[in-house]
C-alpha cells in the first residue's frame, strides 16, 4: 500500500515538476517579449514614419484607358489616383473651356523601398481633340537609384499665336518610361491633379516681367529654430514661415514642406544636413532640395554628394511673375503663380543612419498687386491670403528649447515606457513565482499526507 501511495506520489511530483518547466519558461518567454516589444524601437519609429505618400482625402479612384481610342475616364477639376507599371499608357479625358489656363499633374509616388533605376519615371502629355500637343512632353524621371516622390505637368495656355485654344475633351496621358534597375515597378500610386486659372480681361495688357531681384542668401534669418515633421507629400506638407526649421530624414526619406510666395517675392532656402558620423564612402547625390509650384510643376533642383557629417545646400528662386510662364527655363517659367510653393528635402538611402536637418527659409519682396485676371484664382487653388502670410505657426510647430530640453524629453520618455512596461512585467513575474510557490506547498502538503 506504501509503495502504491509512493507511485501515485512519484506521478504525481513528476507531473508538477513538468509544470513548473512549462511556467518558468512562459514566464521568461513573457518577460523577454515584453521588453522587447516595450518601447518601439528607432527603426520601428522610422519605418512608422516612412508608411508612403497620402493621397488628398478627397481624391477619387480612376482606372485609366490603354487605349487613345476609348479615351478613358472624364477629368474635371480636382484629384483623381490610379497606377502604373512597366510598360503602362494610360489615358484620361480633360474637359477644357476656351478662356481657361489648364495644368493636369501626375504624381508617380513609389512604395517605401522601393528601387529602380534614375531614369525611370513617367512621361505625361497633353493633347488638343485636333491631335496638337499643348505643351512639351515632360519626363519625371527619379534622378537617382533612391526612388523618391515626384511629379510634374503637361499645359494648356491661353495665349494668341498658341495651339490648344479651343474649348473641348482633351487627351491626357501618363506613360511609364525607362530601364528599370531594379525589380519591375508594378502598380505604383499615381496621383492625378487638375488645376484651371483664369486667364486675364479682354483687352488688358500682359504683366511685365519683374525688373529687379535679390541676390543674397539666407545666411542670417533670424528668430529661434522651430521644430517641424514634414510631410509625405503635396497634400500633407508642413507649412513652414520666414524662419529657422528643423526636422530629421532617415535613409531613402523625403520630407514635404510648403511656402506662401505672392507677386513678386522669391523663396530662398538654406538646408544644412548634419550627421552624427560621415559616410564611409561619399554618397554621391546624397542629399537633396527640390521646388514645386502651386501646381505642382517642377522648378529647380539641387542636390550634392554627402561626404562629411554636414553637408550644405542653398537655392534661391526667381521672382513669382505672370510673365515668368513665356520663358524656356524651368527654374523661371515654373515661378509663373502667386501661392503654394513645395519643398522636397530628401535623403539617399546609402546615408548612414537618421540625418538632422536644419532649413533656413527666406521669403523676400514685398508683394505686387496680381494680374488682371477675368475670373477668381483664389477659387481655382491659386494665390496667398492674408491668414497665409500672418497665420503663426500652428501648435506642432513648436519652437525648439535652445538647451537639451529635447534630449531630456525623450530619454524621460523612454524612461516612463519602460518603466512602466518593466513594472507590468515583474508584476506578472511576481504573481507567476506566487502561483509556483502555492503549486510547490501542494505537493508537499499532498507527500505529507501519503
Amino acid at each position: 500500500m506504501r509503495r502504491g501511495r509512493t507511485a501515485v506520489a512519484g506521478r504525481t511530483s513528476a507531473t508538477g515538476r513538468a509544470r513548473v518547466a512549462a511556467l518558468r519558461k512562459g514566464i521568461v518567454i513573457g518577460m523577454s517579449c515584453a521588453l522587447l516589444h516595450g518601447p518601439a524601437s528607432a527603426a520601428e519609429a522610422m519605418a512608422a514614419r516612412q508608411a508612403g505618400y497620402r493621397t488628398a482625402p478627397d481624391a477619387r479612384p480612376v482606372v485609366g484607358s490603354p487605349s487613345p481610342r476609348a479615351g478613358g475616364p472624364l477629368l474635371t477639376p480636382g484629384t483623381y489616383t490610379d497606377t502604373v507599371s512597366v510598360g503602362d499608357r494610360k489615358f484620361y479625358r480633360v474637359r477644357l473651356d476656351g478662356r481657361s489656363n489648364a495644368y493636369v499633374s501626375a504624381v508617380l509616388a513609389p512604395p517605401p523601398g522601393s528601387r529602380a533605376g534614375a531614369t525611370d519615371g513617367i512621361r505625361v502629355s497633353l493633347v488638343s481633340p485636333d491631335g496638337a500637343e499643348c505643351s512639351d512632353s515632360n519626363d519625371i524621371v527619379f534622378g537617382t537609384a533612391t526612388p523618391l516622390p515626384t511629379a510634374d505637368y503637361s499645359t494648356r495656355r491661353i495665349g494668341p499665336g498658341r495651339a490648344c485654344q479651343e474649348a473641348g475633351d482633351y487627351l491626357y496621358s501618363v506613360e511609364w518610361i525607362g530601364p528599370t534597375g531594379g525589380a519591375a515597378p508594378r502598380d505604383w500610386r499615381v496621383e492625378i491633379k487638375y488645376m484651371t486659372e483664369p486667364g486675364l480681361r479682354t483687352g488688358s495688357p500682359t504683366p511685365a516681367p519683374p525688373s529687379s531681384r535679390h541676390t543674397h542668401t539666407p545666411d542670417h534669418i533670424p528668430g529661434p529654430e522651430r521644430r517641424v515633421e514634414g510631410g509625405s507629400g503635396f497634400n500633407d506638407a508642413a507649412r513652414l514661415g520666414h524662419g529657422v526649421w528643423a526636422d530629421r530624414l532617415g535613409p531613402g526619406e523625403s520630407r514635404f514642406y510648403r511656402v506662401p510666395v505672392d507677386w513678386g517675392q522669391q523663396l530662398f532656402v538654406d538646408a544644412r544636413f548634419t550627421g552624427a558620423v560621415a559616410p564611409r564612402r561619399p554618397v554621391y547625390d546624397g542629399v537633396r532640395v527640390t521646388v514645386f509650384n502651386t501646381a505642382r510643376g517642377f522648378v529647380e533642383n539641387t542636390a550634392r554628394a554627402h561626404r562629411t557629417a554636414t553637408t550644405r545646400l542653398s537655392l534661391a528662386t526667381e521672382p513669382a511673375a505672370f510673365a515668368n510662364r513665356t520663358s524656356d527655363r524651368d527654374a523661371t517659367s515654373g515661378m509663373r503663380f502667386s501661392g503654394w510653393y513645395y519643398l522636397r528635402v530628401s535623403a539617399d538611402r546609402k546615408i548612414p543612419g537618421e540625418l538632422p536637418v536644419t532649413l533656413a527659409v527666406g521669403i523676400e519682396g514685398e508683394p505686387h498687386p496680381a494680374p488682371p485676371y477675368a475670373g477668381d484664382p483664389l477659387r481655382e487653388g491659386f494665390g496667398v491670403l492674408a491668414e497665409d502670410r500672418a497665420q503663426p505657426p500652428p501648435a506642432d510647430q513648436q519652437a525648439a528649447p535652445q538647451d537639451d530640453d529635447d534630449t531630456r524629453e525623450l530619454v524621460l520618455t523612454v524612461i516612463g515606457v519602460t518603466g512602466i512596461t518593466l513594472g507590468t512585467t515583474l508584476l506578472l513575474g511576481l504573481l507567476a513565482w506566487t502561483a509556483l510557490a502555492r503549486l510547490g506547498l501542494g505537493r508537499k502538503r499532498g507527500r505529507h499526507a501519503s
